[in-house]
């Protein structure tokens, strides 16, 4: 199973026209990263294969083993 679960049912989450969607609660998720320093909503950089996050909050590229993932529904 993959780490990509909804946050109400914990059923793995299917990729639908370009985001996740729960296909038990039939509903939209949302995944956001955050800084693991500063908690801010961070943004994702994706370039040749590989996926780096940059916090605007403390001006730099964070692991991404580091940041918190967090699903929520629309």
């Amino acid at each position: 199973m993959s780490q990509n679960t909804c946050p109400e049912c914990h059923s793995e989450l299917a990729w639908k026209d370009g985001q996740y969607y729960c296909d038990f609660c039939q509903s939209v998720v949302k995944k956001k990263a955050f800084c693991p320093d500063c908690a801010a909503e961070m943004e994702k950089l994706q370039a040749c294969g590989s996926a780096s996050y940059f916090c605007n909050s403390c001006n730099e590229l964070k692991s991404k083993s580091r940041v918190k993932i967090v699903f929520e529904k629309y």
